[in-house]
């Protein structure tokens, strides 16, 4: 993995207030929600390479982030309510913010509804859709599956939206060529592979999270900044008369929450609302916007990505404890073509579904764009000179899918990242510039799988 490490200086505040990127002061940029992003292929249908003269698909395998959900607890709205519960006896509302408390009652009865945590109606037509387009790109392989009788093989990480979300993606396959219904085997859990995070194999992992010194300082100094104060202030001035958002940074209703707990909590429930749009009048998303302006939802979402880049993705330049343990994922993905390759394996697809913390390490294991660059230990990740951002490395429903392909004894494999072709890390040699296959005894090598 790349490990870029600056060589010039520069100081935090400075390097804090380059993050923030332009286009988001003035528009809603998708990188202000974070992972909790709506998912978008990110490639034309139309714009795919052919696979080299000769090469026919033989199997298609994949992982894929659930679908967007629920919130997976009501205390964003909880908290914020018992703040405007006390404004709203108090004559202390703004104009705008007489009508976030009856929105955000709105949001919590929705989530409630679907349940915390649980796909909703956005996150299972994104996986329909999904699914839909598997099968656009790949028509010979799925017409060879159904002639063939070859198994589609479904894995989750055995938690609820993981499991719903495999249910909706065979089910839109099976939907669109019945004869693929009776191929799809019941799906299985596997916990080691798909939440490994929290398996055993995770264990360092979470040790680090919750104790390692320096990744406490370092969220600690960049969360501490005053932009942070300021932005906090800016978000509840908009729902709160001044003198009232006076107290809550003076202290008044610490036992509820400090300034920043409740402007973050804003945040929190502006990131999920697109993600519970079905589930609104209208199946139109809140305008959640509103009570926070677009340069807010930026410093905010930065701060989001903030701790997601130094707990899941790249982290410190000098460590791999936030990603080496998606090794487990990765070789599963060889394993699995290897065995197709052997003749070992009668599968037609092997399609995977699991959850953001499992994307992400595995993204920047296998340096995938935007996950290729960790932060020097003196310098700390801004948007400014780092290109990870959580809405495109795993928004909703984000997937990464290598497809196989067989002309004789050579087996090619394409990947796909968010549904677009995308190159293998630095060092990996395609069959020829510019394209996208490579020689799956070209991959062992490059990944240092070669006996």
């Amino acid at each position: 993995m790349k490990r870029v490490v600056p060589v010039l200086a520069a100081t935090l505040s400075a390097l804090l207030v380059a993050s923030v990127p332009a286009q988001a002061t003035g528009s809603r940029s998708l990188t202000s929600y974070g992972t909790k992003a709506s998912y978008a292929p990110q490639q034309n249908a139309h714009g795919y390479q052919r696979a080299p003269r000769g090469y026919r698909p033989v199997f298609t395998e994949t992982v894929s982030r659930h679908g967007s959900r629920a919130a997976t607890s009501s205390k964003d709205g909880d908290l914020v309510l018992a703040l405007w519960d006390r404004a709203a006896a108090e004559d202390q509302l703004t104009p705008v913010g007489r009508q976030f408390g009856p929105d955000v009652r709105t949001l919590l009865a929705a989530m409630a509804t679907v349940g915390y945590g649980n796909l909703s109606g956005r996150g299972e037509q994104e996986l329909r859709d999904t699914a839909a387009r598997l099968q656009q790109r790949l028509p010979d392989l799925f017409r060879r599956i159904a002639d063939n009788a070859e198994p589609i093989d479904v894995v989750n990480s055995g938690e609820a939206r993981a499991v719903a979300s495999g249910t909706v993606f065979t089910g839109a396959l099976a939907s669109d060529d019945p004869a693929l219904a009776p191929l799809i085997r019941p799906a299985r859990s596997d916990r080691d592979l798909l939440y490994f995070h929290k398996s055993a194999g995770g264990a360092a992992y979470r040790d680090y999270v919750d104790h390692d010194q320096r990744l406490a300082t370092t969220l600690k100094d960049i969360t501490g900044r005053a932009a942070t104060a300021q932005a906090a202030r800016r978000v509840l001035q908009r729902i709160f008369k001044p003198a009232f958002v006076q107290r809550v940074v003076d202290g008044e209703f610490s036992s509820v929450a400090s300034d920043v707990d409740a402007a973050r909590a804003v945040y929190d429930l502006y990131a999920i609302a697109p993600s519970m749009s079905a589930e609104m009048p209208g199946h139109r998303a809140l305008p959640m916007g509103r009570y926070i302006a677009p340069r807010d939802a930026a410093w905010f979402g930065y701060l989001s990505d903030t701790e997601d880049f130094y707990e899941k993705g790249p982290g410190f330049a000098d460590s791999d404890i936030t990603y080496r343990m998606a090794d487990v994922l990765l070789d599963d993905f060889f394993r699995q073509a290897e065995a197709k390759r052997a003749g070992t394996s009668t599968l037609g697809a092997e399609l995977r579904f699991t959850h953001a913390e499992e994307i992400i390490p595995l993204a920047a294991l296998m340096g995938l764009p935007g996950s290729t660059e960790a932060a020097a230990p003196d310098r700390p990740y801004t948007y400014a000179d780092n290109t990870w951002r959580g809405a495109s490395v795993a928004p909703m429903a984000a997937n990464i899918q290598w497809d196989v392909f067989r002309k004789g004894d050579t087996y090619l494999v394409r990947m796909l990242y968010n549904e677009k072709e995308t190159a293998f890390k630095q060092g990996c040699r395609p069959v020829s510039p510019g394209s996208v296959f490579y020689d799956l005894d070209e991959l062992e090598r490059c990944f240092g799988r070669a006996s």
